[in-house]
């Protein structure tokens, strides 16, 4: 138990992939931690895999402003101080070619990528600096921020803005002592990418210096690195974390 002992981590999308194993990486490290996600009974599976108290669970609609107000409240009632540490993992995907692409699809992915990981960075950030809370903001963005992907143009689009959005809040919020950082994954072996055909998979895996996908606990120990105050001169940073 180390580097993060004491510390209140809230992580969205908490029910698997990369959020799963963030909420494991730092409950490791010593943080006590909520796991929040749209569908309860998987965070608490997560909640269940940490070993339950003093961890706990709750649901979240993140692109809901009064979803997240409420995942706050839980969180003041229940630990009585805001988490100093809050990871944005939540994300979905609604792949399609532009000329095919439905509104739906595009308003979707935007609603919980781009705004879902706004409305938490508003509403989180605005309590810990009522309360005097110093700490660390991680958001998830994607390497088809930078990359793009056919297919992909809302996903691409959404990732784009949480990295854009990341540089302005650490602006923001410097002055608080509280850091903001993005994470930029590249293919990694979560049940978003599950649905990926294998000869798709392979022909990217051959584009990276190593070979193969990432796990999703190799993007937690640098969730866990940004958390922690190893990194208390980090902000506004984009981290690739690709492979190569």
């Amino acid at each position: 138990m180390t580097g993060l002992a004491g510390k209140l981590a809230f992580v969205t999308g908490a029910g698997s992939g990369i959020g799963r194993a963030a909420c494991r990486i730092l409950a490791r490290d010593g943080a006590t931690v909520i796991a929040a996600d749209k569908n309860l009974s998987t965070a608490q599976e997560t909640v269940d895999l940490l070993g339950k108290d003093p961890h706990s669970s709750v649901s979240i609609e993140v692109g809901s402003s009064t979803s997240v107000r409420a995942a706050l409240a839980f969180c003041l009632e229940r630990y009585k101080k805001p988490p100093s540490v809050v990871v944005n993992s939540a994300g979905i995907t609604r792949d399609g070619f532009i000329l095919k692409m439905a509104e739906e699809d595009f308003d979707a992915v935007i609603n919980v990528n781009l705004k879902g990981s706004f409305t938490v960075l508003q509403t989180f950030a605005k309590s810990m600096v009522e309360q005097g809370v110093s700490g660390s903001i991680v958001n998830l963005s994607s390497v088809v921020a930078k990359s793009g992907n056919i297919g992909q143009a809302n996903y691409s689009a959404s990732k784009a803005g949480v990295e854009a959005m990341t540089r302005v809040a650490a602006k923001e919020f410097g002055k608080f002592n509280i850091r903001v950082n993005a994470i930029l994954p590249g293919f990694i072996n979560t049940p978003m990418t599950g649905t990926v055909p294998d000869k798709v998979k392979n022909i990217i895996i051959q584009q990276t210096a190593l070979k193969r996908y990432g796990e999703p606990e190799e993007i937690a120990e640098v969730i866990v690195f940004l958390a922690s105050d190893k990194s208390s001169y980090v902000t506004g940073a984009s981290i690739d974390v690709i492979g190569g």
